[in-house]
């Protein structure tokens, strides 16, 4: 044990050594590894920092749920809206029939919107976005309530006529979201009493729901005054615990087609966006942003480990009369071999911290500037010391097996 960390502490004492003695020549090799650290884990940190922002913005649409929609939300190129828009949009009672018939659904809720005034004595809002929600709204998609309360199941038949506002707006309005609590204001041309402020939300790149800049009351109060037809009705359905998204979409379908009465060659007039499916995508789409930050950094880091390679061949022949002399009172070739290793690594890992650093400083302008914060995991900086000691081993692999290989007698009379 001694023997090793004699070693270990040797090796590191010469890799010190080598950095006094030639800066610039070892600054400049190393600059490889500090630019591959820097590249490689500046991508991950930012790459994963922003899939858990947009992964937590598909979240807030809802875990396990299925929006049952006339729109397919995928999108693309080839997006054949021209078929969507002639179908039937989705109706309240399809949404009653949904929840007496699914035995895979824990919430289903139906949900219009549409956009309005608000008004608050002399101050208005004007183009704010209005959201009306059957009761099991809450139990699909979480609103957090920062004042006040939500709205009750009494609230939501009785159609009370009652408002949650968003933090944004209740801070427009009222300059205080608190005093919101109670006040009354004005939708529609009609008057409302604000029962609860939604806990602030922050910029999402998902844009589902803005609750910050949004208010949220019962349908049965929104459909009396917007026509609900024109409102983008939707109905959402979320699964069970440890139900799959397969059993749930395939017992939706089901559903649908005999509310629908479609005969079996006819094909579905409607669409089942499947939230979870929006998660692996984004997932799939930030992996390959990955491979490209691991590409680039690649480069680096083989121009990195040439520079250390070179610095050890440099090494091995200025100390070939020191390797002979413990070779001749002694030393094993494997400790020669391990000695040369171990301060090739360690010429990668101060290479490595100084691209670490860097990377630090990056986090935090950036934290400072863009909508959501980029942190650093433990797993990404237990990466990249990986990859500093791998990179420091295959660059001093081969003027390592040279050092221990030297014949004693040959390299003591080495100039």
């Amino acid at each position: 044990m001694l023997t090793v960390l004699y070693i270990v502490w040797n090796s590191f004492k010469m890799a010190l050594q080598e950095l006094q003695n030639n800066k610039l020549r070892t600054f400049l090799s190393l600059f490889g590894i500090t630019i591959g650290i820097f590249c490689i884990i500046g991508v991950l940190a930012t790459v994963e920092s922003l899939e858990a922002k947009v992964q937590n913005d598909i979240k807030s649409l809802g875990s396990n749920t299925v929006y049952i929609d006339k729109w397919d939300y995928g999108g693309g190129p080839d997006y054949p809206w021209w078929k969507f828009v002639k179908r039937p949009y989705p109706k309240y009672r399809e949404m009653q029939a949904i929840k007496s018939r699914s035995s895979l659904a824990s919430a289903v809720c139906y949900t219009i919107r549409g956009q309005s005034n608000l008004e608050y004595n002399d101050n208005i809002l004007n183009g704010i976005s209005c959201y009306g929600v059957t009761e099991d709204f809450n139990s699909v998609v979480t609103v957090s309530i920062q004042y006040g309360r939500y709205i009750t199941a009494s609230e939501f038949k009785q159609a009370a006529p009652i408002v949650l506002l968003g933090y944004t707006n209740a801070e427009n309005l009222f300059g205080n979201p608190e005093r919101a609590i109670g006040q009354q204001v004005k939708l529609q041309g009609k008057n409302f009493r604000v029962e609860g402020v939604i806990k602030k939300q922050g910029q999402s790149f998902v844009n589902a729901w803005q609750f910050d800049e949004a208010v949220v009351l019962p349908y049965s109060v929104m459909s009396g005054i917007f026509t609900v037809e024109q409102s983008s009705p939707n109905i959402m359905v979320k699964g069970k615990e440890n139900i799959s998204s397969v059993g749930l979409l395939d017992e939706l379908r089901g559903i649908m087609r005999s509310l629908h009465r479609l005969k079996p060659i006819q094909e579905d007039d409607f669409a089942l966006n499947d939230i979870n499916m929006f998660s692996k995508q984004t997932s799939t789409i930030f992996g390959s942003v990955n491979l490209g930050g691991w590409a680039i950094a690649g480069l680096s880091l083989i121009v990195g480990a040439f520079g250390v390679a070179n610095i050890m061949f440099v090494t091995v022949r200025e100390r070939t009369s020191q390797i002979g002399l413990k070779k001749a009172i002694g030393a094993k070739s494997s400790t020669i071999l391990t000695e040369f290793l171990l301060e090739s690594a360690f010429l990668c890992l101060v290479g490595g911290l100084i691209g670490l650093i860097l990377v630090f400083a990056l986090t935090k302008v950036l934290s400072a500037v863009m909508p959501f914060p980029i942190n650093i995991s433990m797993h990404t900086l237990t990466l990249a010391i990986s990859i500093c000691l791998i990179v420091g081993i295959l660059a001093g692999i081969i003027p390592a097996s040279i050092a221990s290989k030297m014949n004693p007698v040959v390299a003591i009379r080495t100039k």
